[in-house]
């Protein structure tokens, strides 16, 4: 893809992932990975369980409860609108 295909809102695949634009900026693009997450819960630095979710409410923000990832040139010419291309 390049770099103004992004929109907010727009989805897009990258390192066999979905991924949801987030925020574009001059140079860079912001996404959240829609794929199934990793959710820790610890107590007192311990941690008392792991469990994988795929809960369409982590992904609504902003604020987001799943990281955003910075995608710079390099990440972009990497990222397709389908899984099977990514990039030219």
């Amino acid at each position: 893809m390049k770099h103004e295909e992004f929109r907010v809102g727009t989805e897009f695949w990258c390192g066999g992932r979905r991924w949801r634009c987030t925020d574009v900026g001059a140079r860079v693009v912001v996404g959240i990975c829609l794929e199934p997450h990793e959710v820790v819960t610890s107590s007192a630095g311990t941690v008392t369980s792991r469990d994988i979710t795929s809960d369409a409410s982590w992904l609504t923000g902003p604020p987001y409860a799943v990281p955003e990832l910075v995608f710079d040139e390099y990440d972009i010419d990497g990222c397709g609108l389908s899984p099977e291309v990514n990039g030219d």
